[in-house]
């Protein structure tokens, strides 16, 4: 299965063109071990679905679902669809470089600035504008929530401070909750 492929339903959320051309370029530059590795390099942050092969992909489709899901209640977001897409994109990417660059052991913790440099070193190839990728670069950065300090207890990420870093940070945690229990056919959720 090539690189773009593995998100074509997440895709679907997405409702502007140039968007969704923009994730499949940003997404076929993922390293090629992000499509294979499970969620966790130790196995003890994900639930099951998240610990086998392509664990990554499921928890990464798992966290757009749920933000999907947010969406689809007009009650629980007040966000453009513009930001929508944008958020969408935000978590197909957030963990894209999760083991670096070239793949490593253990998580990276800087993982999160990984995937927003390699955002940025591409920005001249997307269609977003300069305040689009800001968002997207911000709301990545922050996704790891409170556990924003390296091993040293240096903080290193930014803590989400406004709705979209907030918004991505929940949908991120919940997807990575071990009680969660989604069914998979394959690689794609199961409706």
């Amino acid at each position: 299965m090539e690189k773009i492929d593995y998100f074509n339903k997440e895709y679907e959320y997405i409702k502007n063109d140039k968007k969704k051309n923009d994730i499949k370029y940003l997404v076929s530059k993922l390293p090629d071990y992000f499509f294979e590795i499970p969620a966790s390099s130790t196995g003890k942050y994900h639930p099951d679905f998240a610990s086998t092969s392509h664990g990554l992909v499921k928890h990464t489709k798992v966290a757009v679902r749920i933000a999907k899901e947010l969406f689809d209640n007009p009650g629980l977001n007040n966000f453009t669809d513009d930001e929508k897409d944008i958020i969408i994109m935000a978590l197909i990417l957030h963990d894209g470089c999760k083991s670096g660059m070239v793949k490593e052991k253990y998580t990276r913790f800087d993982h999160p600035l990984l995937i927003c440099d390699l955002i940025n070193e591409n920005r001249s190839k997307l269609s977003l504008n300069d305040d689009e990728v800001d968002l997207l670069t911000r709301i990545i950065s922050s996704h790891m929530g409170i556990w924003n300090k390296d091993y040293n207890g240096n903080e290193v990420l930014p803590i989400p401070k406004d709705k979209y870093q907030r918004f991505v940070h929940l949908c991120d945690y919940l997807s990575s909750k071990k009680f969660i229990d989604v069914k998979f056919d394959g690689i794609d959720i199961k409706d």
